[in-house]
């Protein structure tokens, strides 16, 4: 376990040494922690694909925006899990072929862990957000959440 922070914080140093925005900052997002409205629009899409709730992108944790942000630029992300296949063995999100979703972690401020955060991305660019750990799941869009 402190071997998976180490790296996190190795992976968080270098992103920032390259000036690159950071999952854990929320420095590069717009007031209130969200995403600007010109950002948002380049990280979920504008409208819902599923009939799941909705979170709009500027509703995001500011960490959730930063983990979009990683999504949108192909990483380099905090752990290795990143990335990995999404198997949707809660059948929540609709069902799709088996490597359409992928899961990314949001990182949880205190955690130790992954925490329980998580953005499901699909192949189609729709985006998920989980705040527990695969038992919910809210889509994302980059206009007003309902």
């Amino acid at each position: 376990m402190l071997l998976a922070v180490l790296l996190a914080v190795l992976g968080l140093a270098v992103l920032a040494a390259c000036g690159a925005s950071t999952a854990a900052t929320s420095t590069a997002t717009g007031p209130g922690g969200g995403a600007s409205v010109s950002d948002a629009a380049d990280l979920a899409p504008s409208s819902a694909s599923t009939d799941l709730d909705l979170i709009a992108v500027d509703q995001l944790p500011p960490e959730g925006v930063g983990t979009l942000r990683l999504i949108a630029s192909n990483g380099p992300f905090p752990f290795a899990k990143d990335g990995v296949t999404f198997q949707n063995r809660e059948g929540i999100l609709p069902q799709q072929k088996s490597d359409f979703y992928r899961e990314y972690t949001v990182i949880t401020p205190g955690s130790s862990d992954r925490g329980a955060r998580r953005i499901i991305g699909g192949a189609d660019g729709s985006r998920f957000y989980t705040d527990d750990h695969y038992s919910s799941f809210r889509e994302v869009v980059s206009g007003v959440s309902s």
